[in-house]
């Protein structure tokens, strides 16, 4: 929690006991709350309000089609499809046992 731990959360709990008094820290704290309650709420509605977690899910998949693209090739999905057809092609096959006889003969 913002990098204050617990000694430190003690010491400011003892100074604003001391600073406000034991009668006005309870209603403090019960407003404090409130406030940030009523704050998260309305980041929550910003938030809906601009897409974000949308947005945040058409850059994902953007950015890992990028990746793709560019771990794979330009096409890596179309590169697939036709490396299948070459594997059940007949022509395919016929040209690759030339190249398995040619290594043969060398």
């Amino acid at each position: 929690m913002f990098g204050i731990g617990m000694p430190e959360l003690i010491v400011i709990l003892v100074v604003a006991l001391i600073i406000i008094g034991p009668q006005k820290l309870p209603d403090l704290a019960k407003s404090l709350g409130k406030g940030l309650a009523e704050f998260r709420r309305a980041a929550d509605d910003v938030k809906d309000a601009l897409n974000v977690d949308d947005i945040k899910d058409d850059i994902r998949k953007d950015a890992d089609d990028i990746k793709d693209s560019l771990l794979y090739g330009a096409d890596s999905r179309g590169k697939n499809e036709s490396n299948e057809k070459q594997k059940h092609s007949p022509e395919s096959s016929d040209a690759a046992d030339d190249g398995k006889t040619e290594k043969k003969d060398v």
